[in-house]
């Protein structure tokens, strides 16, 4: 199964912004949707915003109107840009192939941590 490696993440302040990347080890266009997942210290991890391939886009109600999901599948990558960043987003973000209902695969890779300070 296709492996995926987060990076992008680091510490910002509060209002910043951070571009979060997501490389395949293989072609994710036959994969029709991602997502981009987050746990954050003593909580669930939760869907942050997904993507399929025809380009349909589902988003947090807590992201809406701050983050941007993308993909580019000739480069087999897909992308967060978060702006407007909070200290509630504060984070491990990892991306994961979404199956129905954006449930998440079980094969998380390693994630990046964004830390967003006040």
């Amino acid at each position: 199964q296709v492996q995926l490696v987060e990076s992008g993440g680091g510490l910002v302040q509060a209002g910043g912004s951070l571009r979060l990347s997501c490389a395949a080890s293989g072609s994710i266009f036959t994969i029709n949707a991602m997502g981009w997942y987050r746990q954050a210290p003593g909580k669930q991890r939760e869907l942050v915003a997904g993507i399929t391939n025809g380009g349909y886009t589902n988003y947090a109600d807590s992201v809406k109107g701050r983050f941007t999901i993308s993909r580019d599948n000739a480069k087999n990558a897909v992308y967060l840009q978060m702006n407007s960043l909070k200290p509630e987003d504060t984070a491990d973000y990892y991306c994961n192939v979404a199956r129905s209902g954006w449930a998440p695969r079980d094969y998380w890779g390693q994630g990046t941590q964004v830390t967003v300070s006040s």
